[in-house]
């Protein structure tokens, strides 16, 4: 079992950026793939970025590459997300997730557990 929770939401101005940290507590967080996830209002959660148990092999969207960061430090049990170049389009809610079966999938429904979500609003 593991319990996530997310900070380092905010406001921002368009151009700026944000640092996600995903907090998660018990053993078997080292052991399980990690992802970021968005979902605006009426809209699917959708994938953004995504990092191997190991730490050796990270993924993005299409719309995240080369603006956002993933990063997992397993001594410390976290999971961050560094946002760069914001843009009014990725105001969402963001939420922390972990893969407990290393899918490698961008798919939610492959994630088992599920943070409680930080807003992220950017301003044009």
């Amino acid at each position: 079992q593991v319990q996530l929770v997310e900070s380092g939401g905010g406001l921002v101005q368009a151009g700026g950026s944000l640092k996600l940290s995903c907090a998660a507590s018990g053993r078997s967080f080292r052991s399980y793939d990690m992802g970021w996830f968005r979902q605006c209002p009426g809209k699917e959660r959708e994938f953004v970025a995504g990092v191997r148990w190991d730490g050796t092999t990270t993924i993005y969207s299409d719309s995240a590459k080369g603006r956002f960061i993933i990063s997992r430090g397993n001594a410390k049990n976290t999971i961050d997300l560094q946002m760069n170049s914001l843009k009014p389009e990725d105001t969402a809610v963001y939420y922390c997730a972990a893969d407990r079966y290393l899918s490698g999938s961008t798919r939610s429904s492959s994630y088992d557990y599920w943070g409680q979500g930080t807003q992220v609003t950017v301003s044009s």
